[in-house]
């Protein structure tokens, strides 16, 4: 009971990148640049997907989820990480408050990474077996798996914040981050913590290894397929849509796999910092950019929405 009344009385606070105030500003004025790009392009993307009719197939549909998904993620992180770099670290944050930031973190991060694991295996029905494509990728069976992604986000994100969280915090209280990740959380508590360290890497082999080991397979089978068609048009859009797919897919799997596939005890609060900038500020800024300049149908559909708006 000690314990519990203890870590509900704790307020964490953030650890600045710097403690010179103009370097923090620095990086505040290129983080905000980075949510408002993010935010932007994402939202062209999905309102672009919903307004163009040429748009509405199996791809589009889980790349506007996708869009949607990198707003919400972003919007998790970016805002208190932006006040408590102009403020140096000095709002703190509440328990329940880390918590809530943390499972919905870990919550729509799960379901970013299952939806691009998705997106690997629609890419490969369409090159595999295009005339059959419409037939497999259903309307019903993509909306059920992008239900699924979040479904599996949600039950991974509920049980690990729970569990993390049921261990005291006791001691120092400074996070050596801009947001409450689960390392640097997990390295507060003064528990045993083996239990919620095997939790986290049974967490990060279902929403990263797994994925990643899938959407492999699927781009040995996919590379074979464009091999085999016969017009070098037809190569080089399979081979556009996809390599935008996979810049994505190489970014957010390679930087999470940085951080969370190791050793707890191999963790450094610096470095996983910095490449946590990635995942969380430059991928969802990057996401919009790739798949619209390497996506031609996209861009073509982007200026007739914008030319219709323009001459009303």
């Amino acid at each position: 009971m000690g314990d519990e009344n203890r870590t509900i009385d704790i307020q964490f606070h953030f650890h600045p990148f710097s403690p010179i105030l103009e370097i923090q500003i620095l990086i505040f004025v290129a983080f905000l640049l980075m949510y408002i790009g993010s935010l932007i392009g994402n939202a062209t993307i999905f309102l672009t997907v919903w307004a163009e009719h040429s748009l509405h197939t199996p791809m589009y549909f889980f790349l506007a989820n996708l869009a949607v998904l990198e707003i919400f993620y972003s919007s998790t992180v970016a805002p208190l990480a932006l006040v408590n770099l102009l403020t140096m670290g000095r709002i703190p944050i509440s328990v329940t408050g880390c918590g809530t930031q943390m499972f919905f973190f870990v919550f729509l991060g799960s379901a970013d990474c299952i939806l691009l694991g998705i997106m690997a295996y629609d890419r490969f029905v369409a090159i595999r077996d295009p005339l059959r494509y419409t037939l497999i990728m259903r309307w019903q069976l993509c909306a059920q798996l992008a239900m699924g992604a979040l479904v599996l986000g949600f039950i991974l994100a509920l049980q690990l914040t729970a569990l993390i969280f049921h261990l005291p915090f006791c001691g120092q209280n400074r996070i050596t981050h801009f947001y409450c990740d689960v390392l640097p959380i997990l390295r507060l508590a003064c528990g045993d913590t083996r239990m919620q360290e095997a939790m986290i890497f049974i967490v990060s082999v279902i929403i990263l290894t797994l994925p990643f080991s899938l959407i492999s397979i699927s781009y040995i089978f996919i590379v074979g397929a464009i091999l085999k068609i016969r017009s070098a048009e037809g190569r080089h859009k399979a081979f556009s849509t996809c390599s935008s797919h996979l810049t994505v897919v190489l970014l957010q799997y390679g930087c999470c796999s940085l951080i969370y596939l190791r050793p707890s005890s191999s963790y450094n609060p610096e470095m996983g910092r910095v490449v946590s900038v990635v995942y969380t500020f430059v991928t969802p800024v990057l996401n919009p950019l790739i798949y619209s300049m390497r996506n031609k149908e996209l861009k073509d559909a982007l200026n007739k929405v914008m030319k219709r708006h323009l001459l009303r």
